[in-house]
């Protein structure tokens, strides 16, 4: 194991940068891409414990990694440790290598369900969950927290006791659930976390860049950093802040070229994963981010995000490159 690699239980982490996960976001073409562009490893969408418990396929269809992602972390959102434990053993059926909790979604209809951040209120009944999951399967397990529900002030309570229910790492994002995704990530509290714990904590919130990267490493002594929404249109950021972390260089950032050739490839994988009427409507967030700042991409916007032909959409790129190239 070299320098750059962190163990959570007995999984090799081969660097320091996770790709978080997000609803709608990280499915596999997106989580692929990330991974070949030097994500160390990365999170499925939120599955539903008691969807899997139940048996729904549409759970299920989260659950799509192969071995080619590898590491991969599976994460499960509920309420009820019975039902989380039978949930982590349906996924641990497919092998993943981490099976995460969902203790950070602020989403109303998660939070209702005393799920998601909701964990955050009732610390004793999310030390059972991590117990009860920890019992059922031989893998792993992990949470992702915020810092508090509506005070950062639950953080640290909430890590020791992952840590005595069995937890073998913990993901902190610097906002409270009632933030959400506004104001400044609060690094303090990651570093609150990382001295009450001996578990790896990583560090997430407001990682923009390699030189964010170094700075929240450097400010909290978190074992890994994971970035969700400013990988969104934007993979390369992985192996830009690999790079950084390693070795000090700062890479360029992606051409807008570069940027509408990514583009086209997702666009292309996602159908491939998904088929033609899923692949073309969830890349549409991601389209949105790769033509951000790109010169005659304002023009093409409203039809991009409309459009549900797959050629006529890579034939807009192909148009909105040329006239990027004309304009720079």
């Amino acid at each position: 194991m070299n320098d750059m690699s962190v163990k959570i239980g007995g999984v090799n982490i081969p660097g320091r940068t996770a790709l978080a996960p997000l609803a709608g976001i990280t499915d596999r073409s997106f989580r692929m891409l990330c991974r070949q562009q030097g994500a160390s490893f990365a999170v499925t969408e939120m599955v539903s414990a008691k969807g899997l418990a139940d048996g729904s396929e549409r759970s299920n269809q989260y659950l799509d990694f192969e071995a080619d992602e590898f590491p991969i972390s599976a994460q499960l959102f509920g309420s009820e440790p019975e039902v989380m434990a039978e949930g982590a053993r349906v996924v641990a059926e497919r092998n993943p290598d981490i099976i995460d909790i969902n203790c950070g979604c602020p989403v109303k209809k998660i939070v209702t369900r005393n799920a998601g951040a909701a964990l955050l209120n009732t610390p004793e009944r999310l030390g059972q969950i991590i117990a009860a999951m920890v019992r059922a399967v031989d893998i792993p397990v992990t949470l992702k927290i915020r810092s508090g529900w509506s005070q950062a002030n639950q953080a640290v309570a909430v890590a020791r006791i992952a840590e005595d229910s069995g937890a073998a790492a913990i993901a902190v994002h610097g906002r409270t659930r009632e933030a959400k995704f506004g104001g400044r990530a609060d690094w303090d509290i990651i570093a609150e976390v990382k001295n009450a714990v001996s578990i790896p904590v990583i560090g997430n919130g407001d990682v923009r860049g390699p030189e964010a990267a170094k700075e929240i490493m450097q400010k909290t002594g978190c074992d890994l950093v994971m970035v969700g929404r400013w990988a969104i249109g934007n993979p390369w950021l992985f192996k830009r802040m690999e790079v950084f972390l390693n070795r000090g260089e700062l890479l360029p950032e992606p051409t807008h070229g570069d940027r509408l050739e990514m583009a086209v490839h997702h666009l292309k994988a996602s159908i491939a994963f998904k088929g033609l009427r899923y692949g073309v409507l969830e890349m549409r967030r991601h389209l949105a981010a790769y033509i951000k700042g790109v010169p005659g991409a304002a023009r093409y916007r409203r039809t991009l995000m409309t459009e549900d032909d797959p050629n006529h959409l890579m034939d807009l790129l192909g148009q909105i490159k040329a006239e990027g190239r004309r304009d720079t």
